[in-house]
């Protein structure tokens, strides 16, 4: 069913992108090991780590929309250096145990410059899926690809900073995270295919008229979306360190969360076998109530074998509704418009995740596990209810230029599978 994604994308750009990803994945918790280490203090880690959350939470959607303008290689290669510059910094400060004051600007700073390739790569990927001709099934296809992607990179980020943190010491983590983002963060943005994403030239109509172009009301409900899984995230990372505390194997705590990640990325290499027939609409619906209802024994968990089968199961519900939302994001904003988009539905995954490990560990903190397991379940219920209330439309095409209406003109777009205008309509057909 991935046979298709292969002549699209190429070798190379998944490897790339993958392995650019890596560094996103391995600082948030390289970060907070390292601060701990040489600050001894989990207060001063956890306002660093905080700090980097909240940087790349606020400018994530920023390097969105200036890939958006100016296309993504001059952004994800600047943000690449940029980024890697920030995070040997912050080592260095760390090593050297500067003031907590500066810390947090180092890890606002590392934050900040996170070159966002995950959801570049997804606008890239979905750019070249449409100018080859490719139909929503296929783009599907390729955004369950992505998102498996994401969650193996989510799972092996923190793994290895785990390993090299028992072999050597935190810092070799972050300074692997800092090599990767100068080689791979590099290649991704030289990649050839950087150009299927290249902005229109800015005095043209089309390129105003799509500047001007109003997101529609359903895409800040995806985001809020985003927000809501993101605290499912941090809920349930709370409770299963509470719970793995309270039970006496806290060293468990890392392999449950990366068992249900290992669970959601291989379901979510299985959505491309979903039927076509079965719509974005009818997955994202169907997705929240999977998130209810399997979030609901979390609060029963007691004994280390009941929480690993629980947390397992819910994550088979990840993955459908991450990749569900990418999809409804995809089909209902304006193309110039996507990158920032997919940015900030990923910010708003950083963000929410961030905010409910603070609120969710305080609470797990006075009540138990169960307390920080009931903020999931909460965000779940909200994420029901939103699927179920909204309805996501697709973007409408982009006006014509007053130019086009020459024959000659009007042919050559029909013949562009890749113009936005014929991407809408052909997802306007497709319901």
């Amino acid at each position: 069913m991935y046979r298709d994604t292969w002549p699209l994308l190429g070798p190379a750009l998944p490897v790339v992108s993958f392995l650019g990803r890596l560094p996103t994945a391995m600082c948030q918790l390289g970060s907070l090991l390292l601060v701990a280490e040489t600050s001894g203090s989990l207060a001063t880690a956890g306002l660093t780590g905080g700090a980097l959350a909240a940087g790349q939470t606020v400018a994530g959607p920023v390097i969105g929309r200036l890939a958006d303008r100016h296309g993504q290689r001059g952004v994800v290669l600047a943000a690449s250096l940029a980024n890697a510059v920030a995070v040997a910094a912050l080592v260095l400060a760390a090593l050297a145990r500067v003031p907590v004051a500066w810390l947090m600007v180092l890890g606002a700073l590392a934050g900040a410059t996170v070159p966002q390739i995950g959801p570049l790569a997804r606008t890239r990927s979905v750019a070249l899926a449409r100018r080859g001709g490719a139909d929503d099934r296929t783009v599907g296809t390729v955004l369950s690809f992505e998102g498996t992607l994401d969650e193996v990179s989510f799972v092996l980020g923190p793994a290895l900073v785990g390993l090299a943190a028992a072999l050597a010491h935190p810092a070799a983590a972050l300074l692997l995270a800092a090599l990767l983002l100068v080689v791979c963060g590099t290649a991704f943005a030289l990649h050839p295919t950087g150009r299927a994403t290249a902005p229109e030239p800015s005095g043209s109509t089309r390129s105003g008229a799509a500047e001007r172009t109003r997101l529609p009301g359903s895409a800040y409900v995806l985001r809020g979306t985003m927000v809501l899984q993101g605290a499912m995230f941090g809920a349930s990372q709370a409770g299963i360190t509470a719970l793995t505390e309270k039970l006496g194997a806290p060293a468990q705590a890392g392999l449950v969360y990366a068992a249900m990640g290992v669970m959601s990325a291989a379901v979510g290499l299985s959505m491309a076998a979903v039927p076509a027939r079965i719509g974005l609409m009818t997955r994202w619906r169907t997705a929240t109530v999977a998130l209810v209802v399997l979030s609901v024994p979390l609060l029963f968990a007691d004994s280390l074998v009941a929480l690993y089968a629980v947390v397992v199961v819910l994550g088979a519900a990840y993955a459908p509704h991450l990749i569900t939302v990418f999809g409804l994001t995809e089909r209902s904003v304006p193309a110039t418009r996507l990158a920032e988009s997919m940015a900030f539905l990923t910010s708003g995954i950083v963000g929410g995740q961030a905010l409910a490990l603070a609120v969710s560990g305080r609470l797990a903190e006075g009540h138990g596990a169960p307390a920080a397991f009931a903020v999931a379940v909460g965000a779940a219920v909200a994420c029901a209810l939103l699927s179920w209330t909204v309805r996501v439309a697709p973007a409408p095409p982009a006006p014509p230029a007053p130019e086009e209406t020459a024959p000659e003109v009007a042919a050559s777009n029909e013949a562009a599978p890749g113009d936005p205008a014929v991407r809408r309509a052909s997802a306007e057909r497709s319901g």
